[in-house]
């Protein structure tokens, strides 16, 4: 086997695990009429209550214009509540609904147990080596 041939291999890993990732939450997205974005939306704004669109939008290196209509979206469906902030009301601030957090834990706890499924069965220094490539494959991102 070549070189190549290996990291086609490696490529065809990461297509399938992250198409096995996002099944089950892709299905419950399409059955709401949602998107990726929407389950990645209420992640992020989980994990950062308060943050501030601005914050978000370099969190997830995304563009004003790709977040705008579903950001919109999830407002007008009640899953994210903006307020203004108290020092700059310039500022939008973004925080989950007791619905948003509802449909963020369903959607991302299936895929938080197949992570630990997997650690589990790999073992810790097997997870430690996954982290160290992946954190590494996030490095020298140009957008």
């Amino acid at each position: 086997m070549t070189r190549q041939d290996e990291l086609n291999l490696a490529l065809e890993s990461m297509h399938f695990g992250f198409r096995a990732m996002i099944y089950k939450p892709d299905q419950r997205l399409a059955q709401l009429g949602l998107a990726r974005i929407h389950h990645r939306l209420l992640y992020f704004v989980s994990r950062d209550p308060a943050c501030s669109v601005n914050e978000l939008l370099q969190t997830m290196h995304i563009t004003k214009q790709y977040l705008h209509r579903p950001l919109r979206h999830m407002i007008d469906q009640g899953y994210i509540k903006q307020t203004t902030d108290i020092g700059d009301r310039r500022v939008r601030r973004l925080q989950l609904t007791a619905k948003g957090k509802k449909l963020e834990h369903e959607l991302s706890e299936v895929q938080r147990k197949r992570f630990a499924e997997i650690f589990e069965r790999v073992g810790p220094k097997a997870e430690k080596h996954w982290r160290k490539v992946m954190a590494m494959l996030s490095e020298h991102i140009e957008f």
